[in-house]
């Protein structure tokens, strides 16, 4: 069913790894981990097991970037396959919220990305129609979504030779939710010319021609909708929906006696309480919906009204894309370890802040019932998962260990299970496959131990040393305020340094990496510098102080994540300043021994000589072209510009976070910011002229002593 096109083969640990894996597919495993390091070919690898598998596959990715990017990889090894991308749909999104104390309400505001909405849809009609689909999507696709019965019945089959008048066929379109324009034709709409009717399918690029004889259908034909150039003649097709929220009208009647019903209810509680206010503030606002709904067919925020409009019982879960997947799917979680955690986390976000809107009498308690899945729902919902990462969580390992283990583990009371996971032979780990080796023969860096004691005396010599070298040096501290302090003091006595940390703009965070990369200066101090999307090949030297400070930023997985940015050198090292071996340097140090040792004799037993990695510097935001199609013309991403649309996807969640926050202002100035990005991004204004928005605290005033 998968037809894998690729001019290379499996090698270095993928063959094992690709065998494990579809062997435990395959055995019906319900988890299984690839514990894969940078640069080792992991989605190759869940190509191949996809291949051998036959399995329609949902991959879901952390953000929108990097989901864009597995997009791209998989549409180039599947060509022939459906390969869909399901992610937010919004440029920008400012939910509705009140803030009591202030008596502030802030309205609904969005801009919706239609090439991404087309996407979406075209998701929901290949999950529809075919098997072979491949969904690459962002942690947002555990939000609601239509109900796949009502997409179902809203379905249009249309063949040659049926019998169905022409008004009738004009009439399924509108209930479809298409709209007539008989002068622009664009995606959604159609237009009428004598016995002819052409449209615009919501979720393709193409246009339908249906041509009518009397009351039947005489031919079909797809078109180019801009030169109007004839691609093909099918016998039949099918029309699907515009919008992914459609009901029919049997069901939005009956949605409304209930919404008046829990109405009535709800002012009848208001008055009880002696909130007459608020009592008379939900009957206007939902009496104007409901109209709304009676004479148009939707209203702002319908999705609101979505368990009445689905017929759910309070408290059930929603509908999401997910319940479009047959029964028997596979589902990939990249970077698992923030994955997990970001599906077990939306649900009580979301929650927050409908609560106040519903306590104060903008929404009826249904709408809490709009909401993403939470975990134990999506954890219901699941099927056979791979979870992909260079540091699985310990949750799970320990899946994978119960669901795929054959045999018990012997009782080992001073052995850590997670280290005998992470240093054992591949073929000895249940449900866990290894790609450790890297076909291109890198191998981790080493790792030395310094006392605490006079480490910033050492650290300013190896900075010296590695400049000198024309190398570059990232150092990280515990906190913002070290950070900064740790900056002045290197300046000031001649290091070429700089800082970055959380309360740096987004934008200057790129401009500071670039200037990192083209040497403008050599050493950059932060304190989490693992950020995923982080590649810095000229990184030579990763310096941690304090590392036994044991902790989130000093834990085995921010150790092993901030060591692999000196994985892309070839002179890469990593210097731990500590006086303790901690539990967490313990493991970090056998995972990293244990696998140099395994590159080492890849690269030995086929004669490899490992190369750092080496990448262009973009020069400046102006130097940016404009966006291109991606693969088959559907993703548009930048050409040359990776890190410009990092920043904009930066700071979309600096906005959101921002709005969830009830940081309104700050959420204003971001999406005015990501305004001006994407008009220089499509060429609409010099880069040059892009305006910096700084929303930062007052800088903290340092005394020296």
């Amino acid at each position: 069913m998968f037809e894998l096109v690729s001019e290379y083969a499996p090698a270095g640990d993928q063959p094992q790894a690709i065998a494990k894996l579809t062997q435990g597919v395959l055995s019906g495993a319900k988890h299984q981990v690839l514990l894969g390091v940078t640069g080792s070919g992991k989605t190759f690898t869940i190509a191949n097991v996809i291949k051998n598998v036959n399995k329609p596959t949902l991959v879901i990715s952390h953000n929108k970037t990097l989901a864009a990017q597995l997009y791209a990889e998989f549409k180039s090894f599947f060509p022939n396959n459906a390969v869909e991308y399901f992610v937010s749909y919004f440029d920008y999104y400012q939910p509705e919220a009140y803030i009591p104390r202030t008596d502030t309400f802030i309205e609904k505001d969005s801009a919706i990305n239609e090439e991404i909405e087309r996407m979406r849809l075209s998701t929901m009609s290949s999950l529809f129609a075919r098997k072979d689909v491949i969904v690459v999507a962002s942690v947002s696709c555990i939000y609601g979504t239509g109900s796949k019965e009502d997409y179902e019945q809203m379905v249009i089959p249309v063949f040659v030779r049926q019998a169905v008048s022409r008004e009738q066929f004009l009439a399924r379109l509108v209930d479809l939710q298409y709209n007539r324009n008989d002068i622009t034709f664009e995606r959604g709409q159609f237009r009428v010319r004598g016995d002819t009717i052409e449209l615009c399918p919501a979720g393709r690029e193409d246009a339908l021609r249906v041509e009518f004889f009397g009351d039947e259908i005489e031919r079909i034909t797809r078109f180019e909708p801009l030169t109007g150039e004839k691609l093909d003649t099918p016998a039949n097709t099918m029309i699907f929906p515009a919008k992914q929220f459609v009901t029919t009208n049997d069901k939005m009647k009956r949605a409304i006696l209930t919404i008046r019903e829990e109405l009535g209810l709800r002012i009848a509680e208001f008055e009880q309480q002696g909130k007459l206010l608020e009592a008379q503030r939900i009957k206007m606002r939902t009496e104007y919906d409901l109209e709304m709904m009676e004479e148009m067919g939707f209203c702002s925020g319908i999705e609101n009204y979505s368990r009445h409009i689905a017929n759910r019982k309070p408290g059930s879960r929603p509908a999401t894309v997910i319940d479009f997947f047959p029964d028997d799917f596979l589902l990939v979680l990249d970077e698992s370890h923030v994955s997990v955690s970001q599906i077990g986390g939306m649900s009580e976000g979301d929650r927050s802040r409908k609560t106040v809107l519903v306590e104060h009498g903008f929404r009826l308690p249904s709408a809490l019932d709009n909401r993403p899945l939470n975990f134990l729902e999506f954890q219901a919902i699941q099927t056979q998962t791979i979870y992909v990462s260079a540091t699985p969580a310990p949750r799970e390992l320990g899946w994978a260990r119960q669901s795929c283990s054959r045999r018990r583990e012997e009782a080992d009371p001073t052995a850590n299970p997670e280290v005998r996971l992470l240093t054992s032979s591949a073929t000895e780990l249940p449900g866990v496959a290894e790609l450790v080796v890297r076909p291109t023969g890198l191998i981790d860096p080493k790792v030395t131990i310094k006392p605490l004691k006079g480490q910033i005396d050492d650290l300013i010599e190896e900075c010296r040393k590695r400049a000198d070298s024309k190398e570059r040096i990232l150092v990280t501290t515990l906190t913002k305020r070290t950070a900064e302090e740790l900056t002045d003091y290197l300046r000031d006595i001649g290091v070429s340094v700089r800082y970055l940390h959380s309360e740096i703009d987004a934008i200057e965070r790129v401009e500071i990496l670039r200037a990192l990369r083209k040497g403008e200066f050599d050493v950059l101090v932060g304190i989490n510098l693992l950020r995923e999307g982080l590649d810095l090949p000229e990184v030579s030297l990763v310096a941690i102080l304090d590392a036994d400070k044991e902790g989130f930023l000093r834990s085995e997985t921010s150790l092993i994540q901030t060591a692999g940015r000196a994985a892309r050198h070839l002179n890469g090292e990593v210097i731990l300043y500590a006086d303790v071996m901690t539990d967490s340097i313990k493991r970090f140090l056998a995972v990293t021994e244990y696998r140099r040792k395994r590159q080492i004799a890849y690269n030995t037993e086929h004669n490899i000589t490992p190369r750092s990695v080496v990448r262009a510097v973009e020069e400046s935001l102006a130097s940016y072209e404009s966006n291109r199609k991606q693969a088959d013309g559907v993703l548009r991403e930048a050409g040359v510009d990776v890190d410009l649309t990092t920043t904009i996807s930066e700071l979309e969640e600096e906005m959101l976070a921002a709005a969830n926050n009830l940081e309104f202002e700050k959420a204003a100035l971001c999406r005015d910011q990501i305004k001006e990005l994407k008009r220089a991004l499509e060429g609409s204004i010099p880069a040059g002229q892009i305006k910096a928005v700084n929303y930062r605290k007052p800088a903290r005033k340092r005394v020296r002593r």
